[in-house]
């Protein structure tokens, strides 16, 4: 990117992908002064998630969570499974294949009731794990699960 003037120095942007520390000034007389119109709706995100063990992500995901499976794939009996699992609007894809995505992902999940699923996955007396409620400072309640791959589920609610 070259400035306006063509005098090719660059712009704060060019320095700043390129590692150079730019000013917020510089950046913000850069930055457009309105969003460009989109004519495109986005809609939900389903994540992939890496799993290693069908027994373990069932036990997890199905019996755990609570989860259906939608559907199950495979190009072949012996090559690795690709699967979808659901429960209510929560979508996740959960993939032994080697290159969809790796261990130890993040996903943040809104809920309307968190109380409530700690108290439902409380009573199911899952083994390997006892979650609690987390007050989080910026306004939200959560309950976090690390599945048996190291991903890990962030169920969270808005607090007033």
């Amino acid at each position: 990117m070259i400035d306006e003037a063509g005098s090719g120095a660059p712009t704060a942007r060019a320095e700043a992908a390129l590692g150079w520390t730019v000013s917020l000034e510089q950046w913000e007389m850069e930055r457009p002064l309105k969003a460009p119109s989109v004519s495109v709706t986005f809609g939900p995100i389903t994540p992939i998630l890496r799993i290693f063990d069908i027994a373990k992500a069932r036990a997890f995901y199905l019996d755990y969570l609570g989860c259906a499976v939608d559907f199950e794939h495979r190009f072949e009996p012996e090559l690795p499974l690709y699967m979808q699992v659901s429960r209510g609007a929560l979508v996740l894809h959960l993939s032994e294949h080697h290159g969809d995505g790796s261990p130890g992902v993040h996903v943040r999940i809104k809920v309307d009731d968190v109380r409530a699923l700690h108290a439902e996955l409380t009573a199911k007396g899952y083994n390997y794990l006892r979650p609690g409620i987390v007050h989080q400072e910026w306004g939200e309640d959560s309950v976090n699960l690390t599945d048996p791959f190291g991903n890990v589920l962030s169920f969270f609610e808005p607090t007033p």
